[in-house]
């Protein structure tokens, strides 16, 4: 999509997530790199933020360290976390950052960390009704956006994961989808963009394949519980964004060249949009 077909869309911001497994194709790294400076091109200002769930597992099993998923979320021991910065923030991220600069030298990489970005509070799940506790797991408590506005307002893309401390130092495994949804209300994200590994949300998975293209935050809180465990973290950073005041978010498919990012924001019929009520305005 040519930049003057972007033009009024001059001065927004967009937060896009950039998911582990729709990563992991070279040449769609190369597409959403594209797809990235186009935006910027355009005059829009471009937050990227991170998963890594994939390479996080092979290095995991590398080292022969067990994991496993409760209620979609990563059980963390500390020596597991050791891993997830590690592979986030040392080698992700780094890929990240290197395709964005080999179009143009404007990604900076950051974390939950720096400038205490993100802090964290230690949390824990109900599976089954019971509650589980799935060790180092955080969420965002807090957002302290002045590292990313001040990155954003100079001309860079800050490319950010995950990984966060609490106010004592203590380092936590934050799932990219909710940190993202967090970051963009912070922001005041004119849109979320997820990008994932599937066509959008499914209306009956796996009974069905069929997409919806659209869902108000009230029938997209109802639909959660009926989820596949691997979506919930997805949807409901969704709900968090537009329902903190992001006008719209949006679930596409990041292994589809088709589902471009500049469609997604110019509003053409890709993946899933969530928004607070059926028109996609705000409340």
């Amino acid at each position: 999509m040519r930049p003057d077909l972007l033009s009024e869309f001059a001065g927004k911001t967009v937060v896009v997530k950039y998911g582990g497994n729709a990563m992991t194709d070279p040449a769609l790294g190369r597409v959403f790199a594209r797809q990235i400076h186009e935006l910027r091109a355009a005059g829009l200002k471009v937050v990227v933020t991170h998963g890594g769930g994939p390479q996080i597992s092979a290095m995991l099993n590398q080292m022969g360290i067990e994991s496993e998923f409760r209620g979609g979320q990563r059980v963390t021991s500390p020596e597991a976390m050791n891993v997830v910065r590690m592979v986030l923030t040392g080698l992700v991220q780094r890929d990240v950052v290197n395709l964005l600069n080999e179009i143009e030298p404007v990604a900076v990489g950051i974390s939950g960390e720096d400038a205490s970005l993100f802090i964290a509070e230690r949390r824990g799940i109900v599976v089954d009704g019971e509650q589980v506790d799935i060790g180092l797991v955080g969420e965002v408590a807090q957002v302290n956006i002045g590292v990313v506005t001040t990155l954003i307002e100079r001309g860079y893309v800050p490319v950010v994961s995950s990984v966060s401390c609490d106010d004592a130092g203590q380092v936590y495994n934050v799932n990219a989808d909710t940190a993202a949804g967090a970051l963009a209300v912070a922001v005041g994200a004119d849109a979320l963009v997820m990008l994932t590994d599937v066509a959008g949300l499914y209306a009956d998975w796996p009974n069905s394949d069929e997409v919806v293209d659209h869902i108000t935050a009230d029938e997209l809180a109802a639909l959660i519980p009926q989820l596949d465990s691997g979506m919930i973290p997805k949807m409901e950073a969704c709900l968090l964004a537009v329902r903190g005041g992001v006008p719209r978010a949006l679930v596409v498919d990041g292994r589809d060249p088709a589902g471009l990012i500049a469609a997604a924001v110019t509003g053409e019929p890709v993946g899933t949009v969530i928004s607070v009520n059926p028109l996609g305005g705000r409340s």
